[in-house]
């Protein structure tokens, strides 16, 4: 089980740059894929991006390929999304999740979230 908080959102010009944090807290945190997922003003959730347990293997939804990148640090249990030439699309909440899945049409969502921050690209 871990707890996780989001923090690093905020209001970001079309092209600029944004890093989010994920703190979590749980003693098997090291165990599991760690991912990111946003929602949109009346969108579905959608997956963003998953990072294997050391760190070494990474995953993209296509949209945000080349643009942004996932990365982890287990010693200090933080998981970060580093955003970069932001669009106004990429507007959203944005969550920390545990314990991804891969199914059989991509990543799955795992059982832990955190609060989400907000991302808003203005154009």
């Amino acid at each position: 089980q871990v707890q996780l908080v989001e923090s690093g959102g905020g209001l970001v010009q079309a092209g600029g740059s944004l890093r989010l944090s994920c703190a979590a807290a749980g003693r098997t945190f090291s165990t599991y894929v760690m991912g990111w997922f946003r929602q949109a003003p009346g969108k579905e959730r959608e997956f963003v991006a998953a990072i294997g347990w050391s760190g070494g293997s990474t995953s993209y939804v296509d949209s945000v390929k080349g643009r942004f990148t996932i990365s982890r640090d287990n010693a200090k249990k933080m998981v970060y999304l580093q955003m970069s030439s932001l669009k106004p699309e990429d507007t959203a909440v944005y969550y920390c999740n545990a314990d991804l899945k891969r199914g059989a049409s991509g990543w799955y969502q795992g059982d832990y979230w955190g609060q989400g921050t907000q991302v808003t690209v203005s154009s």
